[in-house]
């Protein structure tokens, strides 16, 4: 799955309000432009998703059946 993929599912599932899968599209997007940054910029955007994803925290317990 490239980036527009992963777009156009979130789109299709009203997936805009679920973090985790924004975090997931900015992973790919990153992947994708690897090739086109730095090494030192690939690590801190890097950082910058990894934060984000922790501050999710563990939003999800208690209601797995309706969010996977």
């Amino acid at each position: 799955m490239d980036s527009k993929d992963i777009a156009q599912y979130i789109e299709a599932t009203n997936g805009m309000s679920k973090s985790w899968l924004l975090v997931q599209l900015r992973l790919k997007k990153l992947q994708e432009r690897r090739h086109e940054i730095s090494g030192e910029e690939y690590v801190t955007e890097l950082e910058d998703i990894h934060q984000d994803l922790m501050k999710l925290g563990e939003w999800w317990k208690g209601q797995e059946n309706e969010v996977f």
